[in-house]
């Protein structure tokens, strides 16, 4: 870890009043500790936004495992990239609905495309992916 640089920030105190409200809700031990956590993560975004990026994420599920061949839709296309998909979890949330979280791995434009093809599949009733960038030496350790 690099040795710590200290900046001086101007807020306005309603906006520093609502940023502290924040980092109480989620705990964060300092003022410090929550801008160094939201700078990583627009850093992250900014990196995962480039499409050759190597990316690890999360792509999380619902939809209505009455629907027609759905569920045979869902695991045909897991199936036909099981390079890029590395594990995928199961749970049966209701009468109707599944949920499932499927952990991808590969660039991001390749992950991002078959997110996208899951999530838009009739049935599917929301998707959301969550991406971070990886190293792309261990990006694909099987290969």
């Amino acid at each position: 870890m690099s040795e710590l640089a200290r900046i001086g920030v101007a807020l306005e105190s309603d906006l520093l009043e609502e940023f502290d409200r924040l980092i109480e809700r989620r705990g964060y031990s300092s003022r410090s500790e929550a801008f160094r956590d939201m700078i990583r993560g627009e850093l992250n975004q900014m990196q995962v936004s480039s499409p050759e990026q190597h990316v690890i994420g999360t792509l999380t599920i619902i939809y209505d495992h009455n629907v027609r061949q759905l569920s045979e839709k869902l695991t045909g296309m897991q199936h036909e990239h099981h390079h890029e998909i590395v594990s995928t979890l199961h749970v049966h949330l209701d009468h109707d609905r599944c949920l499932e979280v499927l952990v991808l791995r590969g660039r991001a434009v390749g992950v991002q495309q078959i997110a996208d093809r899951l999530v838009a599949t009739k049935g599917v009733m929301q998707g959301r992916l969550t991406l971070a960038a990886a190293d792309p030496e261990h990006a694909h350790p099987h290969h």
